[in-house]
């Protein structure tokens, strides 16, 4: 199946109770969710050089699957499947660091953009154009273009990276939001006001960068159908997810940052 045009798996009915899970081997659930690997480390493959190979995430992929497997509580109310993808994503995005496949001048110029980013909204209160985080960064509009397309593969793990300042602790923003199981209400008060500033980072988006966040992340469009549906080019549709990632970056960081 071509990466293009992959439909993520569902098998989440053959596991809806815990007996059902609790009814399955180990080997005989990892079997079931070995297409979720395919279709995780295939989406985060689009975004990636050439050069890393999508057997390799593939592999370190099914090793979150089985961490996954392991460290999974059916009792808890939560579905594996997201559970999983979770857990597979997080994997690949780990070895994704520790490779450094990143350019350490591209990380900074990711970091010096996200920063712009941060503090034009904070002064402007809206979304900052072009032109203005360009006159920022000291740069002409085609290098500020330039950048935002060398820094598209890094936007992969924005919303993962995010944390509070000096906090070492491993810090899941999606697998936090997606447990419904917390029960301390000062702890549950802390999600729900990050779940309402992802929300609003989302909705404080220019309108095509928040349709392109809205179809890639939660109807999972790939960017080559998202560039259908908007009349744009694969490569444009990239860039505004780019743009989308680092404001939205920025600002949930502005929302932890104040918390802690």
């Amino acid at each position: 199946m071509s990466i293009m045009n992959m439909h993520k798996p569902d098998a989440s009915q053959a596991l809806s109770t815990a007996e059902a899970w609790k009814s399955l081997s180990r080997e005989e659930i990892i079997l079931k969710y070995a297409p979720l690997v395919r279709y995780v480390a295939g989406r985060i493959s689009m975004k990636l050089p050439q050069s890393v190979d999508l057997d390799d995430l593939y592999q370190v992929g099914v090793m979150g699957l089985i961490d996954a497997v392991s460290k999974f509580d059916p009792d808890r109310g939560i579905k594996f499947q997201t559970y999983a993808e979770f857990r597979i994503r997080g994997a690949i995005l780990d070895e994704l660091r520790a490779i450094d496949w990143v350019p350490r001048q591209l990380r900074q110029n990711a970091s010096q953009m996200q920063e712009a980013y941060n503090q034009l909204e904070a002064k402007f209160g809206r979304p900052a154009e072009d032109v203005e985080v360009a006159e920022h960064l000291g740069i002409s509009l085609n290098e500020y273009h330039e950048q935002i397309d060398q820094v598209r593969g890094i936007s992969i793990v924005s919303f993962e990276d995010i944390r509070p300042n000096n906090d070492d602790e491993e810090w899941d923003v999606l697998e936090v939001l997606a447990d419904p199981s917390v029960q301390d209400p000062v702890e549950a008060i802390g999600l729900m006001e990050l779940r309402h500033a992802m929300a609003d980072a989302i909705e404080t988006l220019p309108e095509k960068e928040r349709l392109v966040v809205t179809l890639y992340y939660f109807e999972e469009l790939t960017m080559s159908e998202i560039g259908e549906v908007l009349g744009l080019t694969e490569s444009r549709i990239s860039q505004l997810h780019s743009k989308a990632a680092l404001r939205m970056r920025a600002r949930i960081k502005r929302f932890l940052n104040r918390a802690n």
